[in-house]
């Protein structure tokens, strides 16, 4: 615990040439590191240990605080724990004195489990992605060689992606901004904020009301597989341009728990790129670029390699046809990552 305060502190930038003897022993036993530096072996280790974390608030305040979340290595450690306090809404101070020393405890339990199971070393796919956020890859989609990129980090670093797909439910109902999913996280980041630092304008809430009102669905539930177009705010900053909202959850009556069915998250898929069709060249420049997380694999509790499947069935349709898209794929996990980079393997 100690010495992931210090890391902490420190920034991944400057872990060179401090005494992290306990972090560096535990990366010896879990990530072979051959010719890395202990500074390189000990982030292999911390990227490991967070992404066993539960997906969601714990795993996303350990990436800020940590500087594991991509652009954020070299942040100084006030920035990194002012956004983590961020994600669950608190004070930077009530974050210090306790939700930080809960985030570090987790990931120092996860690190010692690890170490004490035979099988705690990741797949040699898995590896891979300990030290990287994303690639390129390439794959046959009806012949033709098409290529497709991979993000592995939270969906609001994303930068340069004209549209971001989001994932909402059937009465376009957005959670509140301090939740942890991919909806909320694309809503906290849309939002344009004050000198105060309140919200002053919500632009992805608003643009799906305004659409409700407009289409007559305000106060119903529309069709699973629809896909509303909004502004993307503040996002625009990071050269992302338009959210296309995926309606695909379907609450489930007297609980929190929604349902998700594969066929309804192709549907969106297939329209979200019809949608992208019709609105690519009323843009300057005009919209090229697309990205998908993995819908449906969160609280709609499909299993990664279902979404997956469900996800590519359309994109590949979509790509074989000869369309210029320029695809990307984000996601949290480094295991949904490797499963997504063996889609040329035919696996």
């Amino acid at each position: 615990m100690p010495e992931l305060r210090e890391v902490r502190r420190a920034g991944l930038v400057r872990l060179g040439g401090r005494a992290l003897p306990a972090l560096e022993s535990a990366a010896e036993a879990v990530t072979p590191t051959g010719a890395r530096s202990p500074g390189a072996a000990v982030e292999a280790l911390l990227r490991l240990a967070v992404a066993r974390l539960d997906a969601g608030t714990l795993r996303t305040a350990a990436d800020y605080t940590l500087g594991l979340a991509q652009g954020t290595r070299d942040w100084p450690a006030a920035s990194r724990r002012a956004r983590a306090a961020s994600v669950y809404g608190v004070s930077v101070e009530r974050f210090r004195k306790d939700h930080e020393v809960m985030v570090l405890g987790q990931v120092a339990e996860h690190i010692m489990r690890l170490v004490s199971q035979e099988s705690g070393a990741p797949s040699a796919a898995e590896d891979e992605w300990i030290v990287g956020t994303h690639r390129t890859v390439q794959v046959l989609a009806g012949g033709r060689q098409v290529r497709f990129t991979v993000h592995v980090h939270p969906v609001d670093l994303l930068r340069n992606v004209d549209v971001v797909v989001s994932p909402v439910n059937v009465h376009l109902a957005l959670p509140e901004p301090y939740k942890s999913s991919v909806a909320a996280s694309l809503r906290r980041a849309a939002s344009v904020r004050g000198v105060t630092g309140d919200v002053a304008d919500d632009p992805l809430h608003d643009g799906l009301r305004k659409w409700a009102a407009r289409h007559g669905t305000a106060g119903r539930a529309v069709l699973p597989g629809t896909v509303v177009a909004t502004d993307s705010g503040a996002l625009t900053g990071q050269g992302v341009r338009r959210i296309y909202h995926a309606a695909i959850a379907v609450p489930r009556a007297g609980t929190n728990d929604y349902d998700v069915l594969p066929a309804d998250v192709t549907r969106s898929v297939s329209r979200v790129l019809a949608l992208l069709a019709e609105e690519c060249d009323r843009h300057t420049p005009p919209l090229r670029s697309v990205c998908f997380p993995l819908l449906g694999s969160g609280r709609g509790g499909l299993p990664y390699q279902v979404s997956l499947a469900a996800v590519w069935a359309a994109v590949e349709a979509e790509l074989a046809g000869g369309t210029p898209w320029d695809v990307h794929f984000v996601m949290r996990a480094p295991e949904a990552a490797a499963l997504v980079e063996r889609l040329p393997a035919g696996k």
